[in-house]
């Protein structure tokens, strides 16, 4: 560690942030590679949710890229990148950011929701304030996909999914916040209720 750079030794102290976070157990976070251009130092969360908790095998095969024989329904995904650059950038605002991505399936009836793009941004809003996740330069689009089936497969339904694209610069160190706001807007935009009060959520699977 004595060899480390004052830069990578900040970055490296917003990882044990994020190992701090704790995420509800239907959820599924595995560290996948970061990308190499946005950023000179970057970390990338993949999050899974299902509708259950995976049991402690299921987790682990799924974590390592294996799928179990049984798997609950899948009720969205997404991803969470922290990018770090030590000259700061005027356009960030600051030194750190973070960079998200979510996507879910919609009930057909929701997805003709014309306020459905205001209602995912507020999903953001909120977990960020809900988790006091202090932020600024928050921006983001959300974005309605529509699959259409056609020809050997006519008879399947055709199905509606909600994006969002965002990302915010952190006003604080205190990255785990942050990560536990963003697994809050997944469980949201895929469909769960929040955890009743005084029940404490275990964390899943660490950074290494």
């Amino acid at each position: 560690m004595s060899g480390v750079s004052p830069a990578s030794s900040v970055f490296r102290s917003a990882l044990r942030a994020l190992k701090m976070a704790q995420c509800r157990p239907e959820i599924v976070l595995t560290e996948i590679p970061a990308p190499a251009r946005l950023a000179p130092f970057s970390v990338a969360l993949a999050a899974d949710l299902f509708e259950t908790p995976l049991p402690a095998h299921a987790h682990q095969a799924f974590a390592g890229g294996d799928q179990p024989d049984i798997m609950p329904e899948e009720l969205a995904t997404g991803r969470f990148i922290l990018l770090h650059d030590p000259a700061g950038s005027p356009i960030w605002g600051g030194d750190f950011r973070v960079v998200t991505y979510i996507r879910a399936r919609l009930e057909p009836e929701m997805g003709q929701d014309a306020l459905l793009g205001s209602v995912a941004w507020t999903w953001l809003v909120e977990a960020l304030e809900e988790n006091g996740a202090s932020y600024s330069r928050a921006g983001g689009t959300a974005t309605r996909v529509l699959s259409e089936n056609f020809g050997s497969l006519e008879d399947r339904e055709d199905n509606i999914d909600i994006e969002l694209r965002a990302s915010w610069t952190p006003t604080s160190d205190d990255f785990g916040r942050h990560l536990e706001a963003w697994t809050h807007m997944v469980c949201s935009f895929g469909g769960l209720p929040p955890l009743p009060e005084g029940v404490t959520a275990l964390p899943r699977r660490r950074l290494t």
